[in-house]
């Protein structure tokens, strides 16, 4: 084109680059991003009972959640709120798991746009989580979608009944491989996993999960070959102290395409981010008492930076979301119609008042030790079984308890049965209602001597392993080799007297049905050095574990002895003041059922062996006199060949 004038070509050239710069300016802004984000919830609808400094205080709550997201979006239009799974179980509020699907509901109420599945989800069995999947998807609410990335299906003949419904069930939900979001132009890629150890936690599935490295490595493969901008992991792996253990981590540096992992199972409290190479690891802990948040930013040609991580706390300074609040409560009377009132319970009813706290659910199972909340479970046990059975009832010699199934503990003041149901909520019964029911099995002496062994030696490489037990103590000497730590073990009665355990004598034990049936596991948790063999009265292997279970007049009918409910009666059986029973001091201080001697003299750390012990210093004596009967040969053959060239 020829310009007449000079002034209009100088104009227009000068017009041109305007826009081009401007449109070059516009692109090379930098673009950001907040995740919100949230894990192992548990079905904490209702804010958290707690102390600090002697007071009380409530954390978390759905209704005040709620006002915290709302406010952080409003903050950033580019928001994206997530959760990296165990929604549910851990409340009076999992009764309903899978008549009503109130974790489903109120998460899309409240904006959430994607979860994943932990390993509790799993926790009524198959059956219960299709239930629970196909009642929220008829329930019509807006729900968050979910993601499920190396979840595998068993195949051909190997398929199950109840399987084959859960995959049908996660279809008709829409459960996923993966997603992608779209906000203000950014496409984010999220996809889920379940980690080995939330796998191995799950005793009631037909389904298995692949390795989370090579899944994610398939997944973010395909996100990358669908051009998005960010990948997001909702992984339910967690992380650990130890860096060999520690699976997210692991996954970050295995996988170093993602850009952010939302670490879940652990119920990790990370106030600052892990970042490996960009990939940024976020936990927020557990129950809602903290919203995660991460802001990232990115320049166009450049990896995603964290602009921000922040725990924003949520506490009484917060207010309630109305509409939150309102769906909260038709919940919490749906619990009472269709399962407190089965057992003849109210969901605040006071059982009794602690003029103590028991140490915090985060603290118990750290250290191998005696716990006085454990010590008061296991007891209420004993108490519980002798009340339901009455006349008929044959003397319990042992309670247990593994720390696993404690799942929160009791702060001074006012103990309420949402209390107790905490305490010891996990699980459902053959009756298909909430709460692992108490059986009662038979072990020989020696089985109860090498249930303190596994104690003593496999608690402090698996601390979930711990267990708290009623009419036994034992003394054992960390310092001493490992099934070998254990110098004495014997009954304790309720009178504080003890008495010796006889090897071959067949005694009575309470536990709940999750942990009666893992007591067959504990010959490959010691590398079948140990053995503990469930039986029945007359001494022969239990085979079906239900038709062992204690039963109890609740409500004008009989039900299942269940854990919490067990709990619940002992707290109602202490002597009262002012009206209401009161927790003795007597468990405010520790009874002597653990002791521990950390002599490291050499007598200490060898004397007294047991036969694992023998057996394995006659190996390593062995081992050594072949190594000195060798040693000798190889010497006198030299000093012969020496000799012999010497001569010549």
């Amino acid at each position: 084109m020829k310009y007449k004038s000079p002034a209009l070509f100088v104009a227009t050239t000068i017009m041109i680059f305007i826009f081009v710069f401007s449109k070059t300016c516009a692109y090379q802004e930098p673009r950001e991003i907040k995740i919100l984000f949230t894990h192992d919830m548990h079905d904490h609808l209702l804010p958290n009972k707690g102390e600090n400094n002697g007071s009380t205080v409530w954390t978390g709550g759905y209704s005040r959640l709620k006002t915290a997201i709302d406010k952080e979006k409003v903050e950033c239009k580019n928001t994206v709120l997530v959760d990296a799974g165990d929604y549910s179980m851990g409340d009076l509020f999992q009764s309903l798991f899978s008549t009503d699907a109130p974790e489903l509901r109120i998460m899309g109420q409240i904006g959430y746009d994607v979860t994943t599945l932990g390993n509790h989800e799993f926790e009524f069995k198959d059956s219960g989580l299709t239930r629970h999947l196909y009642t929220a998807k008829n329930s019509g609410d807006k729900l968050p979608e979910m993601v499920s990335s190396n979840i595998v299906f068993p195949g051909g003949d190997k398929m199950t009944k109840t399987s084959y419904e859960l995959q049908q069930a996660m279809k008709a939900y829409g459960v996923k491989d993966y997603t992608i979001l779209n906000r203000g132009g950014i496409r984010i890629g999220i996809f889920g996993l379940m980690g080995e150890d939330a796998d191995d936690c799950i005793t009631t599935t037909d389904v298995s999960f692949n390795n989370i490295v090579e899944s994610s490595k398939r997944v973010v493969k395909k996100l990358k070959q669908e051009g998005v901008d960010l990948i997001v992991c909702l992984s339910h792996s967690g992380t650990w102290e130890k860096a060999s253990k520690s699976e997210d981590e692991i996954l970050a540096k295995k996988v170093p395409d993602i850009d952010v992992i939302v670490s879940g199972h652990t119920h990790t409290l990370l106030k600052k981010p892990i970042i490996h190479g960009n990939t940024v690891i976020g936990s927020c802990g557990e129950y809602g008492n903290n919203l995660g948040v991460i802001e990232l930013v990115q320049i166009p040609g450049r990896r995603w930076s964290l602009k921000d991580y922040r725990l924003k706390h949520i506490d009484q300074s917060i207010n309630e979301d109305s509409g939150i609040s309102q769906t909260v409560s038709e919940f919490k009377d749906m619990v009472q119609k269709k399962y407190l009132n089965y057992f003849d319970f109210q969901f605040d009813e006071v059982l009794c008042r602690s003029p103590f706290s028991f140490i915090a659910t985060q603290q118990i199972g750290k250290k191998l030790q005696e716990d006085t909340l454990g010590n008061l479970i296991s007891d209420g046990y004993i108490y519980s079984v002798k009340q339901a059975e009455g006349k008929d009832y044959e003397p319990v010699s042992v309670a247990i308890v593994p720390v696993g199934t404690m799942r929160g503990s009791f702060v001074e003041g006012d103990i309420t049965v949402q209390d107790a149901f905490i305490s010891s909520c996990l699980g459902i019964g053959p009756d298909g209602i909430s709460g692992y029911p108490l059986i009662s099995v038979y072990l020989t002496g020696k089985e109860l001597k090498n249930l303190c062994e596994l104690d003593a030696s496999i608690s402090p490489m698996m601390s979930y392993a711990q267990m708290y037990m009623s009419g036994i103590g034992y003394t054992f000497n960390p310092n001493r080799m490992m099934f070998n730590k254990v110098t004495e073990a014997h009954l304790q009665k309720p009178d504080g007297t003890k008495e010796k355990i006889n090897d071959k004598k067949l005694y009575r034990v309470v536990s709940g049905l999750y942990n009666a049936q893992m007591l067959s596991t504990v010959g490959a948790k010691s590398f079948s050095l140990l053995s503990v063999i469930p039986k029945t009265r007359n001494g022969k292997p239990i085979k079906n574990f239900d038709s062992h279970i204690i039963y109890s007049k609740s409500g004008g009918h009989t039900t299942e002895l269940k854990e919490w409910l067990a709990t619940a009666r002992y707290l109602q059986s202490f002597p009262k003041a002012e009206g209401i029973p009161q927790i003795p001091y007597y468990y405010n201080t520790l009874q002597g059922r653990k002791i521990i001697d950390n002599t490291n003299s050499l007598s200490a750390i060898f004397g007294n062996p047991n036969s694992i012990a023998v057996r394995l210093y006659l190996v390593v004596l062995t081992v050594v006199v072949v190594i000195i009967a060798v040693t000798v040969i190889i010497v006198r053959f030299v000093r012969k060949k020496q000799r012999n060239k010497a001569a010549v």
